[in-house]
């Protein structure tokens, strides 16, 4: 069945956000004199949301600091959302080469965030719908926010496609019955990406292939 509606995930796909997440988590960790982080160990952490990327760098003894870390986080990130955060090449050039097609966001980032981070960056204009980890109750790797999205505009899995980065995009739309790209520029190793239908290096490699799917 030819694709209708493409899915794409945020961080790590469309925008390279690492560098304002890694300042504000260790904005928060150094409040509590715990050990910071890089932004390559950050990298490796991040794509389940922030509360289970909060959960991941508590050390044994400091857990119940969680809801304090998160708090200081998410006030922190709020205000530096778009400080070093950039779209990565040519996403602005393949999303204007498929005007065609229906297109959505599904980010495991907060839904406002989300939203805000595209709008600033001028780049929520190409997208029919955007939606976070706290819009439709789950986050990847659940399919639930893939079904959420192709039900809102009224399509079919058959019809739809997920675009990522990550082992959980890929995970999503597996398990929501669409096809699946990974993108290998994004934050995870490409041998974590080997269960996509597809693999591409260069985004604009998108636009042919979602035109030749039937």
């Amino acid at each position: 069945m030819p694709i209708k509606f493409i899915i794409f995930d945020l961080d790590g796909t469309l925008v390279d956000t690492v560098q304002d997440i890694t300042n504000a988590l260790n904005h928060a960790l150094f409040s509590h004199d715990i050990k910071t982080l890089t932004v390559r160990e950050t990298m490796k952490l991040v794509g389940e949301g922030v509360t289970r990327l909060v959960e991941k760098v508590l050390p044994e003894g400091k857990e119940h600091l969680k809801d304090d870390v998160m708090r200081k986080f998410l006030g922190y990130y709020s205000e530096h959302l778009i400080e070093n955060s950039k779209e990565y090449l040519y996403v602005r050039e393949t999303l204007e080469n498929l005007n065609q097609f229906k297109k959505a966001v599904i980010s495991n980032k907060r839904e406002a965030l989300s939203r805000r981070l595209l709008e600033e960056l001028d780049l929520a204009k190409y997208f029919d719908l955007i939606i976070g980890s706290d819009t439709a109750g789950e986050r990847k790797p659940s399919p639930i926010p893939i079904l959420y999205v192709i039900s809102q505009l009224g399509l079919s899995p058959e019809e739809s496609i997920v675009v990522g980065d990550s082992y959980y995009d890929i995970e999503a739309g597996k398990r929501a019955g669409t096809k699946t790209v990974a993108v290998t520029y994004g934050y995870q190793p490409k041998e974590l990406l080997k269960e996509a239908d597809y693999l591409i290096d260069d985004l604009r490699e998108l636009v042919h292939l979602v035109q030749e799917i039937e």
